[in-house]
This record gives structure tokens, C-alpha cells and sequence, in this order.
């Protein structure tokens, strides 16, 4: 299975891969994890400099009150164009902007306005995510619950932490996972390294099951189709 993953604002795919990398390795481990950079240079400073190397990329551009936003669109066109030519995907996880434009994509789909023809995700992961605010977005994406299976990484000290409680609601029986750390992504406990891996778990065999019934109906058309071909030949 394969998982589009974006960063956070004015950081890199790269460290993403780092943080998450940090977590314990079975979680992921039959996964196809794809980290890509945001499509715009940074446009000030990042909050990783002197942590972690440049260069920093951002998704799109925002006002102080996130209600305004700038490149959206364009982000959305060239995130929906990455999915198709590097897909299938099966699932997106994202940490604060990533994990909120991962989300407006999810909706997005769900509601037919982009990647009609991708197959739909099964899987999202949210580190500090939060919904967009501009009402002609939310009356779309977050117009029904969102039926993706979705875990939330909320932390107590994090300054998004109410915006991410806020987005948890929009998706149809979230898992959320608290920690008690900020606006990062967290080291796991026992505790939440398991919930994650049995999460993924009911995941995969959830997929199986779906596998096994789209494998079983192909067989059935199959047969239906060489009885029909043997009726015209008698």
C-alpha cells in the first residue's frame, strides 16, 4: 500500500521522513511512503533553521486569521497531477499544513470535485491538522463526514490543538491519539504505538477483505461471460 505524505510550512519532505522515521519501524513497514516537497519556496523563515537543512518548502500561502489563502488552487491542481502520475495512493498523512490540505483533498474526492478517476483513499493520517475556515471551502469538503478511515495525533500543548479536535469531527469514527507534547510530531509511548498498529491493522484486513470479494465477483463475471460465449456456439 502507498502513502502520500506532506510536510509541515516552510520545512521539507525530507524532514518529515526524519521525524516519522523515528517511530517505531514495524508500524509502517508495508507501506510505500512518498515525501514530496511543497510546490513553493519558502517564503520567510523557517522554524527549523539551524535543526535541520535547508532548502524549506510551503504548500500554499495564508493570512494571520487563515481565512484567506494564496496558490491554493494551484496547489490542489499540482498535488491532484503528483497523485495521478505517481500513484495509486492508498492513503495520505500529513503533519499541521500538510495534514489540513491532505484532509481538504479527502473531502474533495469524497464529494466528486477532484481525482474522479483515482481510486478513493482508505487511509489518513493527521499530525496537527485543522480544517480550513473560508466558508465556500468548508460547504464542500467538509459537507458529510468524510468516510475514510483516519487517525489524529492531538497534542496537549499544541496551539492547534482545538482546530485539531475540530477536524477529527469531520471524518466518520476517528481514532484520536493524545500525547502530551506540542506542535510536533510526537514520540509515541507503548500505548499509542500499539493503538496505531492495531489501527493499521483492521486497515489491512479490511483491504484483503475487499480484495478477496472484487477477486471473487471477477471470477464470477468471467464465468458468466464463457457460458454466454458457450450458448452462441451451440
Amino acid at each position: 500500500m502507498k502513502i502520500l505524505c506532506l510536510h509541515g510550512f516552510r520545512t521539507s519532505g525530507s524532514f518529515l521522513k526524519k521525524q516519522i522515521n523515528k517511530w517505531d519501524s514495524s508500524i509502517f513497514a508495508h507501506f510505500d511512503m512518498d515525501f514530496p516537497d511543497g510546490i513553493y519556496p519558502a517564503g520567510g523563515k523557517s522554524d527549523i533553521e539551524g535543526i535541520f537543512p535547508g532548502p524549506y518548502f510551503e504548500w500554499f500561502q495564508f493570512n494571520k486569521e487563515f481565512t484567506e489563502y494564496t496558490n491554493l488552487e494551484e496547489c490542489i491542481n499540482y498535488l491532484c497531477e503528483y497523485i495521478t502520475s505517481n500513484g495509486p495512493f492508498d492513503g495520505l498523512l500529513g503533519f499541521s499544513q500538510g495534514a489540513t490540505l491532505a484532509a481538504l483533498l479527502l473531502g474533495y474526492q469524497a464529494q466528486g470535485k477532484i481525482l474522479k478517476e483515482h481510486p478513493e483513499m482508505k487511509l489518513y493520517v493527521s499530525i496537527s491538522g485543522s480544517k480550513f475556515r473560508e466558508p465556500s471551502i468548508c460547504e464542500v469538503a467538509y459537507k458529510d463526514p468524510i468516510k475514510v478511515k483516519s487517525v489524529h495525533f492531538i497534542g496537549e500543548k499544541d496551539w492547534l490543538k482545538q482546530p485539531s479536535e475540530e477536524l477529527a469531527t469531520a471524518f466518520e469514527n476517528p481514532l484520536i491519539i493524545r500525547h502530551p507534547q506540542g506542535h510536533t510530531v510526537p514520540r509515541l509511548d507503548e500505548d499509542a504505538v500499539q493503538k496505531l498498529k492495531n489501527w493499521i491493522q483492521e486497515i489491512f484486513l479490511l483491504f484483503q477483505s475487499t480484495s478477496t470479494a472484487t477477486s471473487e465477483d471477477d471470477a464470477k463475471l468471467r464465468k458468466t461471460i464463457k457460458n454466454e460465449e458457450e450458448s452462441i456456439i451451440v
